[in-house]
């Protein structure tokens, strides 16, 4: 049964996916259809094309599967001559009649047209012979001659054909202003088929993700099921099993940690009731000179990322895990498709009811759990040799990620969180997560293209270059270099290949850095409503977390468990 939901799920996902690709390609189709404008044509910019030969070619016009008679196509081309007293001719004929018409005459083959800006690039043929009138041919499909605008319309029809334009009487150069426009029929019920396959495929695949997801974790009570401890952890081995209660809000946990770090009557250094020893340390600590542990500052933030530093890491390893974490990285690839999916029809869910649907939401923390730990393995932190499981669910894996469940979000903030809202956090966290932006600027002139760093100009100014002939300098912008996260990395990963240890003080700080940009995704992947936190939480575990007793995952060690 658990198997048959996942594969639903799965298959919704897909359905999901497909659907909005068909919705892309409907609003895509549309613009165009739209772009046709009131004359049907959707025209390119009208431009003045100059060539010193008897003719402007554009060649080999290659259409297959399609006849006239259909009327799927329709090229238009329109022109004036701007020189005065000249006629022009247009004229659209097979390939093999315009190159025998134009053989041993001089005249220029249109290869490459870009408007912004207007640059041409043609393939001069040279002749010695001066053609006869283009008129006077009988080969032509359609064609059109004479003083002011000319205009010819033809339905592409199968075969090899080449777009002449000329002077009425053969006579060179040839200057025209040109427009060229294209129409189809069958945009518009193209558009009207794309956009309704693509709402039965969103809601077939919503039903399916719903109906999957509604049992996806759900686990079996009595042989196999965990036992659980007081603070919701598996408990250790022969301890009884406590009915769990309630789940808790936010609120009522941070009322309950309140009162728990109040000091018993007449002892102020009391550890607070479920707090961890390191916990109650840094509690009593505070008390003692009278301020409160600076660590414990600040209130717990629902979201909880660990992780433990292995002592018996490899010196080398870490340059193949990457490699050895492929397997999960193709995983992974279909289950954030579906993490995007499943956090759309959430953000849905909320809008209406004020509720994750449960079953999204443990799917959604399981997706990023699993990243956690292929993560913490191979690529930011390095903190394990011991390979990551294929589960969603909790292991006794060094490296874990959990949300509390929200009994309600707002309704309204669902709106904007994702995107507005997330915007400081996602500067900070892009700040040490991402490579530094680097802008290459590339200039043009003659012809030619030649690349330069921004600010590398030839003549030293931007105002120089210009002055030197360039054309045109579009930008591109591109990451270079490590990220600040990476880097560190980086650092820890030489010196364990030299020192034969992972220095601790930048694994905590490695570790802070993670856990603020994991925060942020819970935050805009809809899971919380409470902001992220301005602060850097070192080490495996927020000590706040540790304080209430959920800062680490509490298993009993075993065989095979990495812990000791």
């Amino acid at each position: 049964m658990r198997t048959g939901r996942i594969v639903m799920f799965v298959i919704g996902c897909l359905l999901i996916l497909f659907g909005l690709g068909l919705a892309a390609g409907a609003a895509a189709v549309g613009v165009v259809n739209a772009g046709q404008g009131d004359d049907r044509f959707f025209s390119a910019p009208e431009e003045v094309y100059e060539v010193d030969s008897y003719a402007l070619t554009v060649p080999d016009l290659e259409v297959d599967g399609v006849r006239s008679a259909d009327e799927v196509a329709t090229l238009e081309v329109e022109g004036e001559s701007t020189q005065a007293g000249q006629e022009l001719f247009i004229g659209v004929g097979p390939s093999d009649d315009v190159d025998r018409y134009l053989l041993d005459v001089q005249h220029s083959e249109l290869q490459e047209v870009n408007f912004r800006p207007f640059r041409t690039d043609y393939l001069e043929v040279t002749g010695t012979q001066a053609p006869a009138p283009p008129g006077e041919e009988d080969f032509w499909v359609v064609s059109s001659s004479g003083s002011g605008e000319q205009s010819v319309e033809w339905n592409l029809d199968e075969g090899d054909w080449s777009a002449v334009v000329m002077n009425a009487d053969g006579s060179r150069p040839v200057s025209a202003e040109l427009q060229v426009g294209v129409r189809s029929d069958v945009l518009q019920p193209l558009t009207w088929i794309l956009l309704i396959s693509s709402i039965v495929c969103l809601v077939a695949g919503i039903a399916l993700v719903v109906i999957g997801s509604a049992g996806l974790r759900r686990r079996p009570a009595g042989t196999g099921a965990a036992v659980l401890g007081p603070t919701g952890q598996p408990a250790p081995t022969g301890q009884p099993a406590q009915a769990p209660g309630p789940p808790q809000t936010y609120g009522q946990m941070q009322d309950r940690y309140g009162q728990e770090q109040q000091p018993a009557a007449g002892n102020r250094f009391a550890r607070p009731v479920g707090a961890s020893a390191a916990g109650a340390a840094g509690f009593a600590a505070a008390g003692a000179v009278g301020v409160r542990d600076p660590g414990l500052a600040g209130p717990r933030y629902p979201v909880r990322l660990y992780g433990e530093i292995d002592p018996d890491l490899s010196r080398w390893m870490w340059l193949v895990k990457w490699f050895l974490a492929i397997p999960h990285y193709i995983v992974l690839f279909f289950l954030w498709i579906a993490f995007f999916v499943s956090t759309v029809v959430a953000g849905f869910a909320i809008l209406f009811t004020g509720r994750y649907p449960h079953g999204l939401f443990e799917f959604n923390v399981g997706v990023v759990r699993w990243s956690w730990r292929v993560t913490f393995y191979a690529t930011r932190v390095l903190g394990t040799d011991r390979y990551p499981p294929f589960t969603l669910d909790r292991t006794d894996y060094p490296a874990d990620f959990s949300v509390d469940y929200p009994q309600e979000l707002s309704r309204w903030l669902v709106l904007v969180k994702w995107w507005l809202l997330v915007i400081p956090q996602a500067l900070v966290v892009g700040a040490f997560t991402e490579a530094a932006i680097v802008v290459n600027r590339f200039y043009v002139s003659g012809g030619q293209e030649t690349g330069s760093w921004t600010g590398m100009v030839p003549g030293g100014t931007w105002a120089d270059a210009w002055d030197e002939g360039w054309e045109s300098a579009p930008d591109v912008v591109s990451n270079q270099g490590l990220s600040l996260l990476a880097l560190l990395v980086l650092i820890a990963a030489v010196i364990l290949l030299f020192r034969g240890r992972y220095p601790r003080h930048l694994f905590d700080l490695i570790m802070g850095l993670n856990r603020w940009s994991y925060r942020v995704l819970a935050y805009a992947a809809l899971m919380r409503d409470e902001y992220p936190p301005f602060r850097l939480d070192q080490g495996p575990a927020d000590r706040r977390d540790e304080a209430a007793g959920l800062g680490r995952p509490e298993l009993e060690p075993g065989p095979g468990t990495g812990r000791r």
